[in-house]
C-alpha cells in the first residue's frame, strides 16, 4: 500500500496550542480548497466519526472514517470505515521539541484499482502530500518547516500497533 509521511517542526510553538488545531477537523476547509467539507457525525470521548469530502484532480473523493484523538499523548489514528478508498488509514503525532514542536502525519492508501495502481498511486501520493502541506501552512502559519523522513517511524510503529 502507498504510504505519505509528512513531517513539520514549527518554531516557537505550544504542543498542545498546535495539537487542538491539528485535531479540530471541521475547520480543515477554511484552511484549503482542497478540503470541501468535514463534519463529525458522532464523537464519544476521545472517537470521533468523520465524514469527508476532498477534492481530487477533477473530482472529489468522499469517505467516512474512524478517529481515535489522545490529547495526553497529542496524536489521532484513524481508519476508514467506507467511502472511495478501498483503504485508508493513517495517524498524525505532535511532540514538543524544545522550544518547537514536530507534527508528523503518516497514511497509507489502496485506490481499490490494481490494474491501474502503478499510475494512479503517485498522482494519489503528490495529491495528498499537497493537500496536507496546504492544511498544515493553514492550521499553523508561516512558522511551519517541511521536514525528511526521520521521527515518523514512531508514528508508524504507533499506528501499525493500533494504539
Amino acid at each position: 500500500m502507498p504510504t505519505v509521511v509528512i513531517e513539520t517542526r514549527v518554531r516557537a510553538a505550544d504542543p498542545d496550542e498546535v495539537f487542538a488545531r491539528v485535531s479540530d477537523f471541521t475547520h480543515y476547509p477554511e484552511y484549503t480548497d482542497a478540503v470541501k467539507s468535514v463534519a463529525i457525525t458522532r464523537a464519544d470521548g476521545g472517537e470521533l466519526l468523520s465524514d469527508w469530502s476532498v477534492v481530487f484532480r477533477n473530482g472529489i473523493l468522499c469517505w467516512s472514517e474512524r478517529d481515535h484523538i489522545d490529547p495526553a499523548a497529542r496524536t489521532i489514528r484513524f481508519e476508514q470505515t467506507r467511502g472511495d478508498f478501498q483503504t485508508f488509514e493513517g495517524g498524525g503525532s505532535v511532540e514538543a521539541d524544545g522550544a518547537d514542536v514536530a507534527v508528523a502525519f503518516c497514511a497509507s492508501f489502496d485506490l481499490g484499482m490494481p490494474s491501474i495502481a502503478d499510475m494512479i498511486n503517485p498522482i494519489a501520493e503528490r495529491t495528498l502530500r499537497e493537500n496536507m502541506h496546504r492544511i498544515l501552512i493553514g492550521l499553523l502559519g508561516e512558522a511551519i518547516v517541511f521536514e525528511t523522513a526521520g521521527a515518523a517511524s514512531k508514528l508508524r510503529e504507533l499506528i501499525r500497533l493500533g494504539g
